[in-house]
């Protein structure tokens, strides 16, 4: 079975105020990620392309794990564990076990997504959180690092994809 991206990516309005552009454009990268994936088996979404044993879903996987820590952990300060921590791999979030599918990956990761959605937008720009380093961070810086971080893994994406099936420009 071949992906389907569930998301239609919508572009940001560029006259938005700060909040909505902020939030618009994550949406833009979210929906991004998951095109890169539009048309590939399982075999192919999870297959390692690099030294790293990054792939596709492994980006996925991710950035579920980084979404879920910022907003959710961090700034939402929802008691929930590391939904992929494992003691003998601490890159396990990047790593593709045998028994995740793509549909368990990106329904996780469109749950978490979703979740997300729904505690930034109950706070304010302004609300100041501590990080586990002890940092302090505003929504808004929250906000534009995962603009940032979903940004650059979809390059990653981009160049993954391209290696498999020679697709460009999703």
């Amino acid at each position: 079975m071949v992906f389907s991206s569930p998301l239609h990516r919508v572009a940001p309005n560029r006259m938005a105020d700060e909040r909505d552009a902020l939030t618009q454009q994550l949406d833009f990268h979210r929906a991004t990620l998951l095109q890169k994936l539009e048309g590939l088996d399982d075999e192919n979404l999870r297959r390692p392309m690099t030294a790293s044993g990054l792939s596709l879903l492994g980006l996925v996987k991710h950035l579920a794990a980084t979404e879920h820590g910022w907003f959710l952990e961090i700034y939402g300060g929802l008691p929930r564990p590391d939904v992929f921590s494992n003691e003998d791999d601490p890159d396990a979030d990047f790593h593709i076990a045998p028994e995740e599918t793509a549909a368990v990956i990106v329904g996780l990761y469109l749950s978490i997504c979703e979740q997300a959605r729904a505690v930034v937008a109950a706070g304010a720009l302004d609300d100041v959180v501590t990080t586990p380093s002890g940092a302090r961070a505003n929504l808004r810086a929250i906000l534009v690092h995962l603009v940032q971080e979903t940004a650059r893994h979809n390059g990653h994406a981009d160049i993954i994809r391209e290696s498999i099936d020679g697709t460009t420009g999703h």
